[in-house]
C-alpha cells in the first residue's frame, strides 16, 4: 500500500497483512457488533416512578363509601395528577450483549479492509508533533488532498468524519485535534469496529507499526476470567 508524506507526496509503499486490509467483507457480522457496542454503551438511566415511589398518598382520600364519588385508596394512582407513572422506563433494564473478542477483531479487519477496496483509507508514513499544534494537524491533513481520490477529504465538512490511527496514543496529538470536531484519534490497541464504520475516511499514521500491532490482537488471547 502506498506511502504518503503531509504534502501529499507518495514517499514509497508498504507491506501490510492482508488479513488485516484485504478481509472479505461482511455486513451481517459488522453490523451484529456495531450493535452491540451501541447497545453496551448505553446508560440505561431514565427511570419514571410508579406508584409505589412517588411521595405521599400513604392516606385514603376519602372513606370507602358514602360520598357518592369514586372509590380511591391513594392519590399516587396513575390516573390522578401527580400519581405514579404505569410502563414508564425502568432504570433496572440492562441491554448490554455479548460478542466474544473473534467477532470484534475480525469485523475490525473487515471494516477496514471495506474502507481500503472503496479508496477511504489512506497511510500515512508520520504525523509530526512537538507542541499543541492544531494548524499542524490541519495542515497534514489538508495536505492528503492532493492525493487522487482523497480530494474531499476536508476536516471543516460537517460531512466528512476523519479517523486517524496511530500505533500509540500522544497527548500533545489528542490535544491537538480536540477542537477539530470532524476528526478523532484511536491508536491501534483501542481501536474497534463503530470507530472505523463512522468514519468517512481512515488516516493510518506508521502503517507498518499499526500493521504489527492489528495482526498482533488477532493472535492476543486474555489471561482474564
Amino acid at each position: 500500500m502506498d506511502i504518503y508524506t503531509t504534502q501529499g507526496t507518495k514517499k514509497g509503499t508498504a507491506e501490510l497483512s492482508d488479513m488485516v486490509f484485504a478481509e472479505t467483507w461482511n455486513k451481517d457480522l459488522v453490523h451484529q457488533v456495531i450493535i452491540a457496542m451501541q447497545a453496551n454503551a448505553r446508560q440505561g438511566s431514565a427511570h419514571a416512578k410508579d406508584r409505589g415511589e412517588v411521595s405521599g398518598g400513604g392516606k385514603k382520600p376519602w372513606r370507602q363509601k358514602g360520598t357518592g364519588r369514586a372509590r380511591h385508596g391513594s392519590s399516587r394512582s396513575p390516573i390522578w395528577i401527580g400519581g405514579g407513572t404505569t410502563f414508564g422506563p425502568r432504570n433496572d433494564r440492562d441491554f448490554s450483549q455479548k460478542i466474544n473478542r473473534k467477532m470484534k477483531i475480525k469485523s475490525l479487519y473487515s471494516a477496514l479492509s471495506s474502507h481500503v477496496a472503496d479508496k477511504r483509507l489512506i497511510c500515512l508514513d508520520v504525523l509530526p508533533i512537538t507542541d499543541y499544534s492544531t494548524k499542524t494537524v490541519y495542515d497534514a491533513l489538508a495536505g492528503l488532498t492532493k492525493v487522487s481520490g482523497f480530494e474531499t477529504l476536508h476536516t471543516k465538512s460537517n460531512s466528512t468524519n476523519i479517523l486517524i490511527v496511530v500505533p500509540e496514543y500522544n497527548d500533545k496529538l489528542i490535544a491537538s485535534i480536540r477542537n477539530m470536531p470532524h476528526v478523532k484519534i484511536a491508536d491501534a490497541k483501542n481501536v474497534n469496529t463503530l470507530d472505523v464504520a463512522q468514519a468517512r475516511y481512515v488516516v493510518v499514521v506508521s502503517p507498518e507499526d499499526v500493521n504489527a500491532i492489528l495482526v498482533e490482537r488477532h493472535w492476543y488471547k486474555s489471561t482474564t476470567k
